[in-house]
């Protein structure tokens, strides 16, 4: 390998981390462009997870390349380094390549153990209490239910800026995740299971939310738009769906829950306050039946393996 060939190589590398780096300086990526108090840690965590790892990777691909250079065809190798205890020549060196991982490794564990708890998705932002938003992912769109303002909403959800927003989510399609990457990290979501997800916007402005989880054709298409608001503005908002959306109740769900793809935003009021637990028991009614035909068989037509002949 050529001296030109080496310093080749270099400039290439630099040239591609430049292309890289003015790139994710002038790109609309959301994970790099934080509105809330979780998106914002969680990009503090993946930056300083970035430059420990660096510590130890940049060195390498730097040795990768000198011991090229000095060990190419067309040098004379140095005696030292025919010794049979090559290996162990340098105790200092051998040290340092061991403790400064060791040293990485236990401050990401740090790292992660303490983020870990500080953004688990269960708790609670905030001071104020937190407007709950229930979210049903289907096939292939987004349903969010407005418990306490009797209100629904398809592929769009809005809130107050600096009001914590609890999502309790479920599934009534496959196993979906759920993510608005401005404002923090996805959650799964499945049929027949709740979670939470707290979450807060500290500026107004529209956010791009998705499904982080492949989920069949219509997957591409199923995005929604967070869009946070002042309290006067959502409160107007509320109101005008009152006024012009139509009501949702078991019937018209079966109808919005069968599969369709890119479906347009579409709003509905009132909404029936038992809703979004019917569509939690659905994946669980068959056994949730029969236990209630059970509990209400008299006493004497209850078998048991001692009563069978």
């Amino acid at each position: 390998m050529s001296r030109g060939n080496i310093l080749a190589g270099l400039l290439t590398v630099v040239a591609l981390g430049a292309c890289v780096a003015v790139y994710l300086h002038g790109a609309n990526i959301p994970v790099l462009q934080p509105h809330g108090p979780v998106a914002r840690g969680e990009l503090w965590v993946m930056t300083v997870t970035l430059l420990l790892c660096a510590v130890v990777v940049i060195p390498v691909f730097v040795m990768l390349f000198s011991f090229a250079w000095m060990f190419r065809a067309d040098r004379p190798r140095s005696r030292r380094w025919h010794m049979p205890d090559w290996d162990h020549y340098s105790v200092e060196m051998e040290l340092i390549w061991w403790i400064v991982p060791s040293i990485i490794i236990a401050i990401l564990s740090v790292i992660a153990w303490r983020s870990s708890h500080q953004y688990d998705p269960y708790r609670a932002l905030g001071r104020g209490a937190p407007l709950e938003i229930q979210v049903v992912a289907l096939d292939w769109k987004w349903l969010f239910i407005y418990p306490q303002q009797g209100i629904a909403s398809v592929n769009m959800v809005e809130f107050p800026e600096n009001v914590p927003v609890r999502f309790v989510l479920t599934a009534d399609a496959p196993m979906n995740s759920f993510w608005i990457p401005s404002l923090g990290g996805q959650i799964m979501v499945m049929p027949g299971m709740t979670t939470q997800l707290n979450l807060l916007a500290n500026d107004r402005g529209t956010y791009t939310g998705l499904s982080g989880n492949l989920s069949g054709r219509g997957f591409a298409g199923m995005t929604f738009a967070a869009q946070s608001v002042t309290q006067a503005e959502f409160d107007q908002w509320v109101a005008s769906i009152h006024d012009t959306s139509l009501p949702l109740d078991s019937t018209s769900y079966k109808l919005l829950a069968k599969p369709s793809e890119n479906d347009p935003v579409a709003f509905y009021a009132p909404v029936d306050s038992a809703l979004y637990g019917q569509i939690v028991m659905k994946s669980m009614m068959p056994e949730h039946e029969m236990m209630q035909g059970m509990m209400q068989m008299p006493n004497g037509m209850m078998m048991n393996e001692s009563s069978m002949p």
